[in-house]
C-alpha cells in the first residue's frame, strides 16, 4: 500500500512538473519538425531515394555470383563428368562462379547514377520544404492562440467592468436614482459578457488542440504556451523588406526552388541515359565451374567358382560321350569389391573448367521502346522547366502579396488605433452621462460594445500585421522567432 502511494505521488509530481512547462514558439517549431507525421513521411521518402542511389551506384561494379547444386540420379541417365549414358545411381555435386561487367554503354549507368543522386538531393530539400511549411503552420497556430488568449483577457476585463457597473447601478436603483430597467439591462449584459468569456475560453482550447496536433502531441497532455506581449515581438522595418530584395534572397534560399532545380537536372541526366540505350553496348563475362560424382559399382557382378556335375551327357560321336557340368557363380561385389570414382579433390581438379567472353548488344528493333523512352524523357525536362518557372512566378507573387498584406495590415492597425481612441472617448462621455442620469443603460451598453469591438479589431489587426511581417522575414531567410 505504501509503495502504491509512493508511485501515485511520484506520478502526480511528474505530471505537475510537466504541466508547469511552458512552450515558446522556438520549442514548438523544433518539436514539430522532429515529430510531425508529414515531416517524418518526407524524411522516409528521402531515405528511400538514398537507397535507390546506393543501388544504382553499386550497379556500376562487376557482378559476381556463386552457385552450387547437388542431386541424386536413378536409373539410366547421363554421367555429368563423362557425358555417357549409364545404368547406375549416383550423387552429383556441381559448383559455378560467374562474373560480368559492362565495358561500355555510352555512359548510361553513369548518367543514371548522377540522376539518382540529384533525385536524392531533391527529396532532402523536399523534406526541408515540408519542415518550413510545418513551421509556418505552427507559427500561425501559435499567433492565433496568443490572439485568443488576448481576447479572453479582454473579455474578462469587460465582464468585470460590466459587473462593477451593474453593482453601482443596482445601488442607485435601490436608492431611487435610476429606474429598474437600467439595472435589468446591465444584468442581461453581464450574462452576455459571461457567455462571450466562455466562448473565448473554448476557442482558445480548440486553438491549443490544433497546435498540439501539429506538434504530434497527445490531446490529453497538459500544454501551455508562452505569452509574450505582442508589442514586444521584434519586427524588421518594413523598408528592409522590399519585395524585390526579398525575392532575390528567397529564390536562392528556399528549398522549394532548389527542389525544382534539382529535379530538372535529374531529368536532364535521365534523358542522357535514355539516349544511351539507343546505341550498342559491350559487356565482358567469365565463369569457373567444376563438378564431382559419387557412386559405387561392382567390378564383377559374378565370379566363377567351379562346376557341378549333371546327369546329362553329350554324344561326341564314335561312341564317345562327355558329361555336362554347370558353372557355379558367387556375387562378385562380396569377393572383389566395388569400383568407385576418384576423390572429390581430384575430381574437382580434373573437371575444373573456365570460360571468358565478350558480348555485344546492338538494339535493332524493339518496338521503338528505347526511342520512345528517350522522347518521353525530353518531355519530362519540359515539364520540370515549366514547374520551375511556375514556382518562381508563384514565389514572387506570394512575396508581393505578403508585402501588400503587411502594408495593408499596418494601415488597418493604425486606423483601428484611432478607432479605439475615439471609442474610448465616446464610452467615457457615455459613462459620465449615464452617471448623471442623462443616458439610458441601453445606450451605455451600446457604447461599451462599440469599444469592445474596436479593441477586438485592434488586437486582430495587430496580430495579423505581426504574422505578415514574420512571413516576409521568413521569405528573407530570417527564420521564425517571437
Amino acid at each position: 500500500m505504501r509503495r502504491f502511494a509512493l508511485l501515485l505521488g511520484l506520478a502526480l509530481f511528474t505530471q505537475q512538473l510537466f504541466s508547469q512547462e511552458v512552450w515558446d514558439l522556438r520549442r514548438c517549431v523544433d518539436h514539430a519538425v522532429q515529430n510531425n507525421i508529414s515531416v517524418r513521411q518526407a524524411d522516409l521518402q528521402a531515405r528511400f531515394s538514398q537507397l535507390s542511389y546506393t543501388q544504382v551506384k553499386n550497379g556500376q561494379l562487376p557482378s559476381v555470383n556463386f552457385g552450387g547444386s547437388t542431386g541424386y540420379r536413378l536409373g539410366r541417365s547421363e554421367n555429368p563428368t563423362t557425358g555417357v549414358l549409364e545404368d547406375n545411381n549416383f550423387i552429383n555435386v556441381g559448383m559455378q562462379l560467374q562474373s560480368s561487367v559492362t565495358l561500355f554503354n555510352w555512359f548510361s549507368r553513369k548518367y543514371n547514377t548522377e540522376a539518382s543522386k540529384l533525385t536524392w538531393d531533391a527529396d532532402r530539400e523536399q523534406t526541408q520544404k515540408t519542415k518550413n511549411d510545418i513551421s509556418l503552420n505552427v507559427a500561425v497556430g501559435y499567433l492565433q492562440a496568443l490572439l485568443g488568449m488576448e481576447q479572453v483577457r479582454l473579455a474578462e476585463v469587460q465582464l468585470e467592468l460590466t459587473r462593477t457597473q451593474y453593482t453601482t447601478t443596482r445601488r442607485r436603483v435601490e436608492a431611487g436614482a435610476l429606474p429598474e430597467l437600467s439595472a435589468a439591462e446591465l444584468e442581461a449584459q453581464v450574462a452576455r459578457d459571461s457567455a462571450s468569456l466562455i466562448n473565448a475560453k473554448g476557442s482558445v482550447q480548440l486553438l491549443l488542440l490544433q497546435l498540439k496536433a501539429l506538434l504530434n502531441l497527445d490531446a490529453g497532455l497538459p500544454f501551455q504556451i508562452a505569452t509574450p506581449p505582442v508589442a514586444s515581438i521584434p519586427l524588421l522595418p518594413l523598408s528592409d523588406l522590399q519585395p524585390e530584395a526579398v525575392y532575390a534572397t528567397a529564390v536562392t534560399l528556399l528549398p522549394q526552388q532548389k527542389v525544382n532545380e534539382l529535379r530538372l537536372q535529374a531529368a536532364r541526366k535521365q534523358t542522357q541515359a535514355a539516349r544511351s540505350a539507343l546505341y550498342p553496348s559491350i559487356t565482358a563475362f567469365g565463369s569457373l565451374a567444376t563438378n564431382t560424382i559419387s557412386f559405387k559399382k561392382a567390378i564383377y557382378e559374378q565370379v566363377l567358382t567351379g562346376y557341378s556335375p549333371t546327369a546329362l551327357r553329350v554324344n561326341a560321336g564314335g561312341g564317345t560321350f562327355y558329361p555336362v557340368e554347370l558353372p557355379n557363380y558367387i556375387d562378385g561385389s562380396n569377393v572383389v569389391g566395388y569400383f568407385r570414382p576418384g576423390s572429390i579433390t581430384n575430381q574437382f581438379s580434373k573437371n575444373f573448367g573456365q570460360s571468358i567472353g565478350i558480348g555485344l548488344n546492338v538494339p535493332i528493333f524493339n518496338g521503338q521502346s528505347a526511342r520512345i523512352n528517350w522522347q518521353r524523357s525530353q518531355y519530362t525536362i519540359k515539364q520540370w522547366e515549366l514547374q520551375k518557372e511556375q514556382g518562381q512566378l508563384q514565389l514572387k507573387q506570394d512575396i508581393y502579396k505578403a508585402y501588400t498584406d503587411a502594408v495593408t495590415a499596418l494601415q488597418q492597425y493604425t486606423a483601428r488605433q484611432r478607432a479605439v481612441e475615439t471609442a474610448e472617448k465616446a464610452y467615457e462621455f457615455a459613462s459620465k452621462r449615464f452617471d448623471l442620469n442623462l443616458l439610458s443603460a441601453f445606450d451605455l451598453i451600446n457604447s461599451r460594445n462599440n469599444l469592445l469591438s474596436a479593441r477586438s479589431q485592434l488586437l486582430s489587426s495587430q496580430y495579423d500585421y505581426v504574422f505578415k511581417m514574420k512571413l516576409l522575414e521568413f521569405y528573407r531567410g530570417q527564420g521564425l522567432k517571437l
